[in-house]
């Protein structure tokens, strides 16, 4: 992957949409640094999960779970789906995928 040559010639719409572009990844990567964000988005990278297997999956009490979604969620990261009382999440496009399977690559992977 080669990263772009940024040169001083850009124009002020080439800069205003970069810098459009940089506050998008600013957000997105906010939003998975959490560590209990992070650890969702991993368990959600194999598939849905509903909100009482993430808790287990987690060890961690439906209010922090429900927080955490809630960020995931209005960041446009996970998508909800209700069916009766239970509420399943997913991830909502592919880029969490590709985070999730980067951060694996770099961070988790044992050789």
């Amino acid at each position: 992957m080669s990263l772009p040559v940024i040169e001083r010639s850009l124009s002020d719409t080439e800069m205003d949409r970069m810098m459009d572009s940089a506050t998008k990844a600013t957000n997105y990567l906010k939003a998975v640094s959490h560590e209990g964000r992070l650890m969702i988005l991993c368990h959600l990278a194999s598939g849905e999960k509903s909100v009482t297997e993430l808790e287990e999956l987690l060890s961690a009490r439906q209010a922090a779970v429900s927080q955490q979604l809630g960020r995931l969620r209005l960041e446009g990261l996970v998508h909800p789906r209700r069916d009766g009382k239970t509420i399943y999440y997913s991830l909502a496009d592919d880029r969490s995928r590709q985070i999730i399977g980067l951060v694996y690559q770099l961070f988790c992977k044992q050789d």
